[in-house]
């Protein structure tokens, strides 16, 4: 096989780099930095043949109880509130701008709810911020490496509805970081299942001696204290701060954040903690340590578009509702009375109904916006949501790594946020001779103009430091086969402080207009729970209007239409 070049959001507009992530990971120690050992770092088995490779076999572990958590509860209510709402008596026919999880999550449920959504995709390929692509060797390269945590209700609820549970590949309750100081080993935090939360996180926390010493420990948990007496309001009143300014504020030892939170900003956000809003922390903290399977982490176990994308399209369609690719918006054409007339696209046709909804990243909306829009309150506060540089790389290598995990790993690198060997931890990609590294470089803002020439020799320095005995810069150890370097100039909205105030809610001041998106207002920020329950927020304002649209002026309630300009 050859190597490969990148694929740039430039010339795959639309395309957004995605990562939600907490890392966690494979063996039976606890609390210690060590290097892993090939028992360890794999689940093997020999195969009976006349000769052939030690075959190497991915154990996941059994799907977590989630259904009787509250918010598992909360997402399942709102879910059954569409499917259980009067039928219309003429459904409305809504066009949706975005394919992506927002989109799609809109557009499920507006047709669980008797509508007939029109969902329209600028490319041709599903899934936004989670889009993958086929190489000319049939491999899967994405747009960003994704993780399905617990705690991500909606998402859970979602993948229930659509039948595709098996689909997720849960992996052991852990966290585990590369240990910067001692190239090749790692150090881990374990949650015991026998243990309720919050007290499986504290015992993580507090087995774990190689990270954070004991004073450090108690510092930073005195410094919690706070968040955890003041609740959700407390957290909200954070977004002013910076990581790193509030943990000073705090009085919490720098050597925490080194330790701890500059992976968990990358990894959130692709953003060191001296930009990031501690509120970003506080809601991912709250979630993992108030839910017991909240930070236990599920790998999708193939290609988003096919294993995730197309059942909701089929669902979309088995209600009525239609999916369209290769549709991309050009303008949004206004009526006098300044509501939207129609979407025209760039093929020349334009596309009418009775709703319209933009659930295309935030940076796309704002080249969007119609000029009589922009001074709008509602819109103008979009100026301080810029999507954030990330780049996605994936290496495939001529040998089995194996001081490596079923699992994701932070890094700890300056240059690398997370990472994980795809032919460990995702059925699809499975090899049982070769790896394929997916890794998340980030902050990448210095980098996205970069040549792929250029980021791989950098990754190669990094990945030196993490597989010592394995991998070499001059690849005199493990060689590279092939690579693809996904670039994505504005991906999730840069969550600095003072941008909650800026979040609009999904219903715009527009009649008919609305948004969906991670960037718009819900609890889980820039994340695809966050994209789904955007979806379903938009989908309820909708369905709250029906009254509205259906007796909304001239525009009356007809089939969505798609015609040629003259």
């Amino acid at each position: 096989m050859v190597v490969f070049g990148n694929v740039s959001a430039a010339n795959l507009p639309y395309q957004n780099g995605f990562l939600e992530a907490i890392s966690s990971g494979g063996c039976e120690l606890m609390g210690h930095s060590f290097r892993v050992p090939t028992s360890q770092a794999l689940k093997t088995r020999t195969r009976r043949r006349s000769a052939g490779p030690l075959q190497v076999v991915c154990v996941d572990i059994p799907r977590p109880e989630l259904e009787n958590t509250v918010n598992f509860l909360e997402a399942a209510s709102l879910s059954a509130s569409f499917r259980s709402a009067p039928r219309p008596a003429k459904p409305l026919k809504v066009v949706i701008a975005g394919a992506g999880l927002a989109g799609l999550s809109t557009a499920k449920y507006l047709a669980d709810a008797g509508h007939k959504p029109l969902l329209l995709e600028a490319r041709d390929v599903l899934g936004g911020k989670i889009a993958a692509w086929k190489d000319e060797d049939g491999d899967w390269y994405e747009t960003g490496l994704h993780i399905f945590f617990g705690a991500y209700p909606n998402v859970q609820n979602l993948f229930g509805e659509l039948g595709i549970n098996d689909r997720l590949q849960w992996k052991e309750h852990s966290m585990i970081f590369a240990m910067p100081s001692k190239p090749g080993e790692f150090s881990r935090f374990d949650f015991p299942d026998v243990l309720p939360a919050p007290l499986n996180g504290i015992w993580a926390i507090l087995r774990n001696n190689e990270m954070l010493t004991w004073p450090e420990k108690i510092k930073f948990a005195i410094g919690l204290l706070p968040a955890m007496v003041g609740g959700q309001a407390y957290v909200e009143a954070q977004d002013g701060l910076s990581v790193k300014e509030w943990m000073q504020k705090q009085g919490v030892p720098e050597r925490v954040t080194d330790e701890v939170f500059i992976a968990m900003s990358k990894a959130l956000n692709f953003i060191n903690p001296d930009e990031l809003s501690m509120q970003c922390i506080l809601i991912a903290l709250n979630r993992f340590l108030q839910e017991k399977h909240g930070s236990k982490m599920a790998f999708l176990d193939g290609n988003p578009p096919e294993r995730l994308c197309m059942p909701v399209v089929e669902h979309i369609r088995s209600l009525g509702g239609e999916v369209q690719l290769n549709s991309r918006i050009k303008k949004i054409e206004l009526n006098n009375d300044g509501t939207v007339k129609n979407f025209l696209l760039t093929n020349g046709s334009t596309v009418e109904g009775d709703a319209y909804v933009f659930a295309a990243p935030v940076d796309i909306l704002k080249l969007l916006l119609p000029d009589s829009w922009k001074e709008i309150p509602y819109f103008k506060k979009l100026d301080k949501l810029v999507g954030v540089p990330v780049i996605n790389v994936h290496i495939w290598f001529d040998r089995k790594l194996k001081n490596t995990y079923d699992h994701l790993l932070f890094s700890r690198s300056n240059l690398l946020s997370v990472y994980a060997d795809m032919s460990l931890t995702c059925k699809e990609y499975y090899d049982p001779n070769r790896s394929m590294l997916e890794l998340v470089f980030a902050p990448a803002e210095e980098w996205i103009s970069r040549s792929d020439s250029d980021i791989i020799d950098a990754t190669m320095k990094e990945l030196e430091k993490l597989f010592p005995d394995e991998i070499a810069v001059d690849q005199s150890k493990a060689k590279i086969l092939k690579y693809h370097v996904v670039k994505t100039p504005r991906s999730v909205y840069k969550t600095i402080p003072n941008c909650e105030p800026c979040r609009p809610l999904q219903r715009s001041p527009i009649q008919g207009f609305y948004l969906a998106g991670d960037y718009t207002k819900q609890k889980y920020l820039a994340s695809m729970e966050g994209a789904v329950l955007s979806g379903k927020f938009c989908s309820q304002s909708i369905v709250q209007d029906y009254e509205l649209l259906a007796a909304s002026g001239p525009r009356k309630l007809s089939e969505a239409t798609v015609s040629s300009s003259s």
